[in-house]
C-alpha cells in the first residue's frame, strides 16, 4: 500500500514534456482572469438542464451562461424566488388536486443580443419537455410526466399542453398534475429558464396559445428542428443566445479550451449580483500534471481538489505563495456502482459480497489522507440530512466492514457453490465459483456455461468499467480486484479500462453512440455523485417505463419498495413537514443499504485553489463555483 502511496505521489509531482507544452500553450494567467482548470474535459454539449448529456464541465458553462431562473437556490441551498426576474408567484391547489403556479415576470430583461425575454421564452421550453419530438432528437425529458395535459400531447392525442397557459407577454402558468402534489421542493416547479425559440429551434417554429393550452406551431417535426438544435447546442461564438452572467465567446476542441466574458446585459442573479471577473477560460488538466501546471500558471483555479494526496500537494503550492483556498464537505461520495440486471451484480448477496471484501475505512485514509471518510448510505456529509440524522445512521446501517468469511458466507447461501463443470465447489480452492440461475437471469453474459443437460451456469466473474489515469481506480484494483481475498472468495474482478467518455457510454447503454454501447457490458463502475439541493431520488429508482428508455435508474434495480419509498419521500410530503419527510429519507437510506446498488468509497472534503488576487470568494456544496464567481472581486 506504502509503494502504490509513493507511487501516487511521484505521478502527481511528475514533470513531463506534456505538462510544459500545457503550460506553453495556455500561457501564464493574467491578474482578472481566471484560468478554471477542470479534470474533466470539456464535451462541447452546452444545452440547458442536461437535456442530453451530464458532464459535469459542460454543465460549469451552461450555468455560466444561463440564468433567470424563476426560482433558484441561495447559499443555503433552499428554493427562494428570483426577484431579479420575478414580479410575482402565485399558486393555488385545485379542487382535483393539482396545483397551479402563475409567473409574471418583470419586463426589460434581456438576452446577451439585446432581444427582449418574454413569458413565451420560459414557455416553450416547458412544452418541448412534454413532446414526443423531444424524444425523437435524443433528449431526455420528463415533462409530460409532470404538467397536466402533458401526457396526452406527448402521446399525440391532444394539440396543446392544457397545463401550461401563455396568459399575456409576461405572464404564464404551469398546472402541476395530481400525483406530483404536494411535493418537498414545489418551488422547484417554477425553476424554469429562458430560451430564445428562434436561437433554439429556429424561424420555422412559435409557441401558441389558442384558449385549450400551449403547443409548438409551425415545423416542429425532427426534420425541421434537428439542424438548428444541433447547431445551437454546440455552437460557441459571438452570435450564441444566452442570458447568464457570462457569455460563451469560443470553445477549441482541439486544446478543450472555453472562453468566456461578462454579459453585459445581465440584470443579476436573485440578489441583483453581477460579476467583476471579466474573463473565465476552463481548461483541460492532467492528474499527472496537474500540479506543475498550477505552479508555471497553466491555469489558475482548481475546483474541489478530492484526492488527499493532491490535497496535501495543493496545501504545499499554496503555502508557497500566490494561492489561497476554501474547503467545504462534500455532498455526495466516490463508488462502486453496480448494474442490477446483469451479470454477477444482479444479485443482492454478490454486491454485499465486494463490499466485504473491501476494506472501505482503509480505503478512504489511503485515498482521503485524512480530507474524508466513509458513509453507508446514499448521502454525502455535505447533506443537511446527514447533519440532522448523524448519529441515527451511524447506529443503524449496515458498515459492511472488512470480513472474507462473512463474504464468502453470502455468496455460499445464495447459490454460489459450484464449479464450472457443475461439481461441488471445494472453499480455499482459489478456483472460481459458479452459481445455477434461469436462461432470464443468464440473459446476454458473455462467461456463462450451459452443461449438457441444459444447466446454465453463471461464473463470479465480474466485469469492471473503469476509467484511464483515475487514482481511485488504481487503489481499487490494488486493493479490492488484485487483492488474494477476493480470489480466495472465489471472485474475479476484470478490470477494463477506457475513457470517462466511453465509461458512459456503456454506463447508460447509449446506443446513439454506436450499437456496442446499448448491449450490457459491465457490472462495475467507479463513479462519483454530488446530491442536488433538492435531494429527489425518484427518478433514480423508478419503475416507470418510460422514463427508464429515457436514461433514469441507470443501476437498473427494479425494486417497487424502493420505487414507493422514493415517490413518498418527495410527493407525499408538503415542503414545510420536514419531520415527516426524514421519516421517509430515514427509511430509504435502510432500504438502500440492504440492497446496496452502490458502495460508497468515500465522502471527503473538498478544496478549492484560487488566485490569491480573488477576494470574496466562499463555496460550499451547494454554492459552487457559478454562483460564488459572481461575488468574487480582484484585490486592489
Amino acid at each position: 500500500m506504502k509503494k502504490l502511496l509513493s507511487m501516487l505521489l511521484a505521478g502527481a509531482m511528475l514533470v513531463s514534456s506534456t505538462a510544459m507544452a500545457f503550460a506553453e500553450s495556455a500561457g501564464a494567467a493574467e491578474k482578472g482572469t481566471i484560468v478554471y482548470g477542470s479534470s474533466t474535459e470539456i464535451g462541447g454539449d452546452f444545452a440547458p438542464s442536461s437535456w442530453w448529456t451530464n458532464n459535469a464541465t459542460d454543465k460549469l458553462i451552461r450555468d455560466l451562461t444561463n440564468d433567470y431562473g424563476i426560482t433558484v437556490t441561495n447559499q443555503g441551498g433552499e428554493y427562494v424566488v428570483n426577484d431579479t426576474v420575478c414580479k410575482d408567484l402565485t399558486s393555488v391547489v385545485n379542487d382535483d388536486g393539482s396545483k397551479t403556479f402563475t409567473v409574471t415576470i418583470n419586463e426589460g430583461l434581456t438576452y446577451n443580443n439585446g432581444e427582449e425575454i418574454t413569458a413565451k421564452d420560459y414557455v416553450w421550453a416547458i412544452v418541448f419537455s412534454c413532446s414526443k419530438v423531444a424524444m425523437d432528437v435524443g433528449a431526455k425529458m420528463t415533462g409530460y410526466l409532470t404538467y397536466v395535459g402533458g401526457q396526452e400531447y406527448f402521446d399525440g392525442k391532444a394539440a396543446a399542453v392544457s397545463g401550461v397557459r401563455l396568459i399575456d407577454d409576461y405572464t404564464y402558468s404551469v398546472t402541476i398534475v395530481p400525483e406530483k402534489i404536494p411535493y418537498f421542493y414545489d418551488l422547484a416547479y417554477v425553476g424554469d429558464l429562458p430560451l430564445s425559440i428562434k436561437y433554439w429551434l429556429g424561424d420555422a417554429v412559435e409557441v401558441k396559445d389558442d384558449g385549450e393550452g400551449c403547443y409548438i406551431a409551425g415545423d416542429f417535426t425532427k426534420e425541421g428542428i434537428e439542424k438548428q438544435l444541433e447547431y445551437a447546442r454546440f455552437n460557441a461564438g459571438e452570435d450564441r443566445v444566452s442570458a447568464g452572467p457570462y457569455n460563451l465567446v469560443a470553445f477549441d476542441k482541439g486544446s478543450l479550451q472555453a472562453t468566456l466574458t461578462i454579459n453585459p446585459n445581465y440584470a443579476g442573479n436573485f440578489e441583483g449580483q453581477k460579476p467583476s471577473i471579466e474573463k473565465i477560460v476552463v481548461t483541460k488538466t492532467e492528474d499527472a500534471t496537474w500540479a506543475d501546471a498550477l505552479k508555471t500558471g497553466a491555469f489558475n483555479f482548481y475546483d474541489t481538489v478530492t484526492d488527499g494526496t493532491q490535497i496535501m500537494t495543493a496545501l504545499d503550492i499554496i503555502e508557497e505563495g500566490g494561492f489561497d483556498y476554501v474547503q467545504f464537505d462534500r455532498a455526495g461520495y466516490g463508488m462502486l456502482n453496480f448494474q442490477c440486471d446483469f451479470g454477477p451484480t444482479q444479485f443482492e448477496a454478490v454486491r454485499h459480497a465486494v463490499a466485504l471484501l473491501l476494506d472501505r475505512n482503509e480505503f478512504a485514509n489511503t485515498f482521503c489522507q485524512g480530507w474524508g471518510g466513509v458513509v453507508n448510505g446514499m448521502y454525502g456529509t455535505g447533506l443537511w440530512q446527514y447533519q440532522e440524522a448523524e448519529e441515527w445512521l451511524e447506529a443503524t446501517l449496515n458498515p459492511y466492514s472488512y470480513d472474507p468469511e462473512a463474504a464468502v458466507e453470502e455468496l455460499k447461501a445464495d447459490g454460489w457453490v459450484y464449479n464450472a463443470d457443475g461439481s461441488d465447489y471445494v472453499d480455499g480452492s482459489g478456483e472460481i465459483r459458479y452459481k445455477k440461475v434461469t436462461p432470464v437471469e443468464a440473459g446476454t453474459y458473455a462467461h456463462n456455461v450451459t452443461l449438457a443437460d441444459g444447466t446454465i451456469l453463471m461464473p463470479l466473474i465480474i466485469e469492471w468499467s473503469s476509467s484511464e489515469n483515475n487514482p481511485v481506480s488504481e487503489l481499487l484494483n490494488v486493493m479490492l480486484a488484485q487483492g488474494p481475498q477476493t480470489a480466495e472468495a472465489g471472485m474475479k474482478i476484470n478490470q477494463n479500462v477506457m475513457t470517462f467518455t466511453e465509461l458512459l457510454n456503456y454506463y447508460y447503454r447509449d446506443a446513439s453512440q454506436g450499437d456496442k454501447y446499448a448491449v450490457p457490458t459491465y457490472g462495475m463502475y467507479n463513479l462519483a455523485s454530488n446530491f442536488n439541493p433538492a435531494y429527489d431520488q425518484s427518478y433514480e429508482w423508478t419503475l416507470d417505463p418510460e422514463m427508464v428508455a429515457q436514461g433514469y435508474n441507470l443501476n437498473r434495480l427494479y425494486n417497487e419498495a424502493m420505487d414507493a419509498l422514493t415517490m413518498n419521500m418527495v410527493y407525499g410530503v408538503e415542503s414545510t413537514n420536514t419531520s415527516l419527510y426524514m421519516t421517509y429519507w430515514k427509511g430509504f437510506q435502510m432500504l438502500w443499504n440492504e440492497l446496496l446498488p452502490q458502495i460508497p468509497l468515500y465522502s471527503n472534503i473538498y478544496i478549492t485553489v484560487y488566485p490569491d488576487w480573488l477576494e470574496n470568494y466562499t463555496q460550499d456544496s451547494f454554492w459552487d463555483f457559478q454562483q460564488a464567481i459572481l461575488y468574487a472581486t480582484v484585490a486592489e
